[in-house]
């Protein structure tokens, strides 16, 4: 399990010109059945992701593939999480 940080950089004033794309991308991950939770780093610093079935490498490739990434919208970290306790709703996570 993944937690991806995509923090905004310098060129945050380029959010608007790649935001569709960016959607694309999430709801891709989404999709594929990589990206769990997608949401916003209080205060507007940025976004997070949780990401699962996938190896590290794959994940880097496609965090490379997010528009906000590729324009240096954001500065994005992965996050490797081994779970070994999850709430029972969450039991899915946890090997």
């Amino acid at each position: 399990m993944f937690i991806v940080l995509l923090r905004f950089s310098k060129n945050k004033d380029q959010v608007g010109a790649f935001l569709e794309g960016h959607k694309v991308w999430i709801q891709r991950g989404f999709d594929d059945g990589v990206f769990l939770l997608a949401g916003t780093l209080k205060p507007m610093v940025g976004g997070g992701l949780l990401a699962h079935n996938i190896t590290a490498e794959a994940l880097q490739a496609r965090v490379n593939e997010d528009p906000f990434v590729a324009e240096d919208v954001v500065t994005a970290e992965i996050i490797e999480m081994s779970p070994s306790r999850a709430d029972n709703r969450l039991d899915f996570l946890v090997d």
